[in-house]
C-alpha cells in the first residue's frame, strides 16, 4: 500500500511581488554566503559555449513553485517531501516515497532523494529503476539478515550503474550522474544509504543521532583513490571538476579499465548503516546539498523538533526548510524529504502560544521601524526595515532558523505598513488631490 497525496505550491502573491522588486537586495541581507551546486564546474548545465558566451548554470530570478507530497503507513510512519528549482536553470532532483514496500515487506519503507548533475536525466532513470534492482538481488527479505540487506542495497547500486552505462555506450553520453541518499525502515532498523554528498540525518530524543558523510574528493580516503584510478583533486573537485567523489554515472571519471568498479575515480558505492530503531527516534531527513549548504544537522534538527511542536502538516514544516534555506543564501536545487516516527514532537499549546507572541512582537517592530523611518522622510523599503531589525534583540526565534525563519511574517508585516501609509496620504490629500 503505497497512501501519499500530492500537490504543486505557488509562493504568495506578495512573496513574488518582493522577488520581483527586491530579490537581490533581500537575498544579500538573509543569506550567509550562496551556496554552490555539487555538480560540474562545466560549460553549463546541458548547454554549453553559444557563440562564445558561456551559458549560467542560474537564472536572474529564483523559480519559487514547490512541489509538495505527503502520506503515511498503517504501521505509525508519517511522511512529506518538498522541492524546489530556486536559482538553478534547470530542476534535476527527483525522490522516491515508498511508505509501505508491500507484500511481505508491508511493513518496511523506503524513500530517496537524487541529484543530478550535469543534467537531469540519470537522477530521473535511477528514481524510477534503482529500488527495482535493490529488490531483484533477492537479498531484501521480511527476515532481515541485516549484512544480506546491506549486500543487496549496493548489489543494486553496482546493477544500477551497470545499466546506466549500458544506456551510455547504446545512446553515445558520458556526462551526467547522480548522488544519492536513501534510507529503508523496517521494523528493526534504519538503514542509511548514501552515494555522494546528499545527506541524512536522524533527531533522536530532540537530539543528532546519527548523520550520513559527504563523499568529497578532499576527505583522504577518496583522495587516495581518485589519484589511484589516474586523477586528481583540484579545487576540490575531481580532475578539477566534479565536486562530488562518490555518484551513479559520470562515467567519464570511470574509465580505469585495470580497477573495479569501487576503485574507480568516482565511485558507484553507497555506504550503507544499519541503525537500530528507539522508542526515542523522532524523525529522520534527507536533503540534497541545496539544504546542507546553508544550515548544519543540529540546526536543522533543533528548527524541524521546534516546528513541528506548532505546526501538524508535515508539507507546511518541509516548506519551511526550504525558504529558510532559500533566504540563507543557497543557490541549488532544494530538496528534502521529512519522515517522523510515532515519538515524533506533538503539537503543544504552549508552543503555540510563544509563536503567537513572537510575530506578535516582529509584527510591532515592523511598524514601529516603518513609521520611524518613514518620519525621516521617503518611504523606507524592506530592506532598511530588516537592517534596523536585525540589530534587535528578538527573543523566542525559532532555534536553528533565526531571523531567517521568519521572514514571511516580517514581509506581510513591512507590506501591510506600506498599504496603510499609502492609505493615509491618499487620505490626507483628499479625493481632488489624489487624483
Amino acid at each position: 500500500m503505497r497512501t501519499s497525496r500530492k500537490g504543486s505550491v505557488e509562493m504568495p502573491a506578495f512573496v513574488r511581488q518582493l522577488v520581483k522588486e527586491n530579490e537581490k537586495s533581500v537575498t544579500s541581507f538573509f543569506k550567509g554566503g550562496r551556496g554552490g551546486g555539487a555538480g560540474e564546474l562545466s560549460e553549463g548545465e546541458e548547454g554549453g559555449e553559444e557563440e562564445g558566451v558561456i551559458t549560467s548554470p542560474y537564472l536572474d530570478r529564483p523559480v519559487l513553485d514547490k512541489h509538495m507530497q505527503e502520506g503515511c503507513a498503517s504501521w505509525g510512519l508519517t511522511y512529506a517531501l518538498a522541492s524546489m528549482q530556486g536559482w538553478r536553470a534547470h530542476m534535476e532532483d527527483f525522490h522516491n516515497c515508498y511508505p509501505q514496500l508491500g507484500g511481505e515487506l508491508a511493513h518496511w519503507g523506503f524513500f530517496a532523494v537524487y541529484d543530478g548533475h550535469a543534467g537531469s536525466a540519470v537522477a530521473q532513470h535511477c528514481s524510477r529503476n534503482l529500488l527495482d534492482h535493490i529488490l531483484g538481488t533477492g537479498k531484501i527479505r521480511a527476515d532481515e539478515d541485516v549484512v544480506r540487506v546491506t549486500e543487496g542495497i549496493k548489489e543494486g547500486f553496482f546493477l544500477m550503474d551497470k545499466h546506466l552505462h549500458a544506456m551510455a555506450c547504446r545512446e553515445g553520453w558520458e556526462r551526467g550522474g547522480t548522488t544519492v541518499v536513501a534510507t529503508a525502515i523496517t521494523p528493526h532498523h534504519i538503514y542509511f544509504v548514501n552515494c555522494g554528498d546528499s545527506r541524512a540525518v536522524l533527531c533522536r530524543a530532540g537530539r543528532v543521532a546519527f548523520s550520513t558523510e559527504d563523499h568529497k574528493p578532499f576527505s583522504p580516503g577518496e583522495r587516495e583513490r581518485i589519484e589511484n584510478a589516474g586523477g586528481s583533486v583540484t579545487l576540490q573537485r575531481v580532475n578539477g571538476s566534479l565536486a562530488v567523489s562518490r555518484a551513479l554515472g559520470d562515467f567519464s571519471y570511470k574509465t580505469a579499465e585495470w580497477r573495479p568498479v569501487t576503485e574507480q575515480m568516482v565511485s558507484p558505492e553507497p555506504e550503507v548503516s544499519a541503525v537500530e530503531r528507539s522508542q526515542a527516534d523522532e524523525f529522520l531527513v534527507l536533503a540534497c546539498d541545496g539544504v546542507w549548504d546553508t544550515v548544519t544537522n543540529e540546526e536543522l534538527c533543533a528548527f524541524i523538533h521546534s516546528r513541528l511542536r506548532v505546526c501538524t502538516d508535515l508539507r507546511e514544516v518541509c516548506s519551511q526548510v526550504i525558504d529558510l534555506c532559500l533566504y540563507k543564501g543557497s543557490l541549488d536545487n532544494i530538496s528534502i524529504v521529512l519522515v517522523c516516527f510515532p515519538g515524533a514532537p506533538q503539537l503543544s499549546p504552549e508552543a503555540l502560544h510563544q509563536e503567537a507572541e513572537l510575530e506578535d512582537f516582529l509584527e510591532s517592530k515592523v511598524a514601529e521601524i516603518f513609521e520611524e523611518l518613514s518620519a525621516r522622510g521617503d518611504e523606507p523599503d524592506l530592506l532598511s526595515v530588516l537592517t534596523v531589525l536585525a540589530s534587535t534583540v528578538i527573543p523566542g526565534l525559532p532555534p536553528g532558523g533565526g531571523l531567517q525563519s521568519k521572514r514571511n511574517c516580517i514581509i506581510s508585516a513591512y507590506y501591510q505598513q506600506k498599504e496603510a501609509r499609502r492609505s493615509r496620504l491618499a487620505q490626507e490629500l483628499g479625493p481632488t488631490d489624489a487624483n
